[in-house]
């Protein structure tokens, strides 16, 4: 029997060093038995840092690995995210808006409240109706106090984060805490076994790393699962037309000016403008299509959105390659990160998908290499499901859109950009509203029921619901509708504004778990 004891994760960054705490942390225990994760990176290789929005797994994820949420605050220019707004993505107008907010709908796994919302149709937003969170962003407020322990809160929420800045802190953590070793080397050759497996890297520093399992988070270059492994790569511009994005960092005009605790995406002619705020800057970006407009172009509209304080600001071009590869695990390599696959930031599924990768690894790493070959296919399995949803989930932005004002928009409603099980999606949801596991398979979706039922329903979708079919629980939903609605003006007179509560846990803390 080989055994698996020695990980050695290539390539730095969010990927590199999420993926090796993950493991590390999990696998504590065996370190006195030869258990290491080793983590090689170049020190000539500049980190992309891609990535400054997440998901609220990342709060399990980092209690898991031992981090505090307070040093975490403190050390990653950090801000609160409670979801996202949608700008001009339905009509294009100047009030065309929506949130897809972090909180489920009250009730959620006792009552569809969808129907019940239809059939009202008070006026009130289905966002505003079945949850706070809208309320709470409107407000500027934060989603807990610095009395809640951390990684708690009335509120769901998730991070805004300064990705170097990130990245450096969980270098440190998984050095100090956790026991992984550092190498700073250029791979220079990847020597394999007769079998094709990956038997050890040589450096141009002369060292020589040797493992068990390699996971590949060497970004796009692909070092091992794409150029040595030969693993090929499955684009879906054909679905996702976006292939470039301008990125520029925007000073606040003053030290104490609000900050926005969900990130904002503001429609344009052929692409999407973020806006996330961080204690000391805003990140914004315009991602595009430049079959549908040109670069220059592109650039006016970011610096016409950011305003006069854009006059001076550099611009970062990023090319963006939609898709991922074949498959992620070859042999005894996988695949996390950007060298797994790259989709536009809409909805911030790269770091939680580093996350759910990462805890597949640790959680069911093979015991020896015997068992290696069936733990790789479940794991392509379960990973080619997800990045298929969220191409899903992406698109349904679009493709929901009434706006017909350009080649761009008119092109993503178009059917055969569409994928086929987004589209028989959208034929049931013409009388069937999602909720819970109706349309999903897995325990661990990426984007849950209620994240369909908030664009459906923000994008002005509506579900023709059989009349009479709901009303065994009317009474029930209104009762939830009321909850709802006290539990919104309890926490809009509770919590504090969202940069008051980040000066304060800077400075005093939040409350240990």
């Amino acid at each position: 029997m080989h055994e698996i004891k020695n990980i050695v994760i290539v390539g730095g960054g969010t990927a590199g060093w999420l993926t090796a705490g993950v493991i590390a942390a999990r696998h504590q225990g065996r370190r006195a038995q030869g258990f290491t994760v080793t983590l090689v990176e170049s020190p000539n290789v500049p980190i992309i840092g891609v990535g400054e929005g997440t998901w609220p797994t990342l709060r399990t994820t980092l209690r898991k690995i031992g981090v505090s949420e307070t040093e975490f605050f403190r050390q990653c220019d950090a801000a609160f995210k409670q979801g996202a707004r949608f700008n001009r993505w339905t009509t294009g107008a100047a009030d065309d808006g929506y949130y897809h907010p972090l909180m489920l709908p009250q009730g959620f796994a006792q009552t569809n409240l969808v129907p019940h919302w239809l059939a009202a149709e008070d006026g009130e937003s289905f966002c505003d109706a079945v949850t706070p969170q809208g309320r709470i962003c409107d407000a500027g407020l934060a989603p807990k106090t610095v009395a809640t322990a951390e990684f708690e809160g009335p509120a769901n929420y998730a991070y805004h984060l300064d990705a170097g800045k990130f990245s450096s802190f969980l270098q440190r953590h998984c050095c100090e805490k956790l026991g992984v070793r550092h190498v700073l080397a250029d791979v220079t050759d990847v020597h394999l076994t007769e079998s094709g497996d990956i038997d050890r890297l040589e450096t141009q520093q002369g060292v020589t790393i040797a493992g068990d399992l390699f996971v590949d988070c060497t970004g796009f270059a692909a070092l091992l699962i794409g150029k040595t492994l030969g693993v090929g790569f499955r684009d879906c511009n054909d679905v996702l037309f976006c292939d470039t994005a301008l990125a520029m960092q925007v000073p606040y005009d003053h030290p104490d000016d609000p900050i926005a605790s969900h990130t904002i995406s503001t429609a344009q002619s052929a692409g999407w403008i973020w806006d996330i705020g961080l204690p000391t800057r805003r990140g914004t970006g315009h991602v595009f299509s430049s079959s549908h407009t040109s670069v220059d172009e592109a650039e006016r509209a970011l610096r016409e959105y950011v305003g006069p304080a854009a006059r001076d600001l550099p611009v970062r071009r990023l090319a963006i390659r939609s898709g991922h590869r074949e498959v992620f695990w070859k042999n005894n390599c996988v695949a996390v990160g950007l060298a797994a696959g790259f989709l536009e930031p809409l909805e911030a599924s790269a770091i939680v998908l580093i996350e759910l990768s990462a805890k597949i690894i640790a959680e069911q790493l093979p015991a020896c290499r015997e068992v290696m070959d069936p733990v790789a296919r479940r794991y392509n399995d379960t990973t080619h499901y997800r990045w298929g949803r969220i191409i899903d989930f992406l698109k349904l932005h679009y493709s929901l859109t009434k706006r017909t004002d350009t080649d761009f928009w008119r092109d993503n409603q178009r059917a055969e950009t569409i994928p086929d099980r987004l589209r028989e999606l959208m034929s049931l949801w013409e009388y069937h509203a999602p909720w819970l596991h109706d349309e999903f398979d897995r325990a661990e979706e990426v984007f849950p029921s209620a994240s369909y039922q908030y664009v459906l329903y923000g994008m002005g979708h509506r579900t023709m619901v059989p009349s009479g079919s709901f009303e065994a629980d009317a009474e029930q939903a209104a009762r939830l509708r009321r909850e709802n609605k006290a539990y919104t003006d309890r926490l809009l007179h509770g919590l504090p504004q969202h940069r008051a509560l980040i000066d304060k846990i800077v400075q005093h803390g939040l409350q240990p778990i």
